[in-house]
């Protein structure tokens, strides 16, 4: 796996850089602002960018812009984004409707370096990863009205933790269920939302994304 990580602490970005390479993942680029995140992305065709919301100059949103940016260069890119505090809004641009794979980690995340190498792996090969703490502020804006009331409580630990990235068998360990009585809720929801396969769609994105209104 080839990453380009953009962020402007040098200490931060280093000890990105470093943790990634123990866990076997390469950084083919690190660079401190969002043009030159851009520009490594047009240079190197990255697997995954690993991108800070706050840059510089304004340290307000720059990061996500030169994400953003760097998807209309090639719009498959899985992007991870590490922020300092919880914005939603980020994390609803970001998502895009689901168009391709993201990620919205707190940057205290990363003190567990299991779970962030973890967050980076599912994120690199196509899922959704999303911070507690997001996903907990994105369901206090949106009522539960329409489909999604449909939901049975379970459904709705089961699709929380699908926000998560969990896979169906994660999902069992933590509620303790069996594998089979996962796959049934998942495939509950995916009904109750209205959620029929469809060619060049993920269901389990999309199911996230409506449970979370973005």
């Amino acid at each position: 796996m080839r990453v380009v990580i953009a962020e402007d602490s040098v200490l931060l970005r280093e000890g990105l850089a470093r943790l990634l390479d123990d866990g076997g993942i390469e950084t083919v680029a690190a660079v401190g602002d969002g043009p030159s995140l851009v520009a490594a992305v047009a240079e190197h065709d990255p697997d995954l960018a690993i991108v800070d919301v706050r840059m510089p100059p304004t340290h307000r949103d720059e990061g996500l812009r030169a994400a953003l940016q760097a998807r209309a260069l090639k719009p498959a890119l899985p992007v991870l984004v590490l922020s300092q505090y919880v914005e939603e809004r980020y994390a609803a641009e970001l998502a895009g409707g689901g168009a391709a794979p993201f990620g919205y980690l707190l940057k205290e995340r990363v003190a567990d370096v299991t779970d962030f190498l973890d967050a980076v792996r599912r994120v690199a090969a196509g899922g959704t990863v999303l911070d507690p703490e997001v996903i907990d502020r994105l369901l206090d804006r949106h009522h539960t009205g329409g489909p999604l009331g449909s939901l049975s409580g379970r459904e709705r630990e089961v699709l929380a933790l699908m926000a998560q990235g969990r896979s169906n068998s994660a999902i069992a360990v933590r509620l303790a269920v069996t594998a089979g009585a996962v796959e049934k809720h998942v495939s509950g929801i995916f009904a109750k939302l209205g959620l029929d396969p469809a060619p060049g769609d993920h269901r389990r994105v999309l199911a996230v994304l409506a449970y979370l209104g973005l």
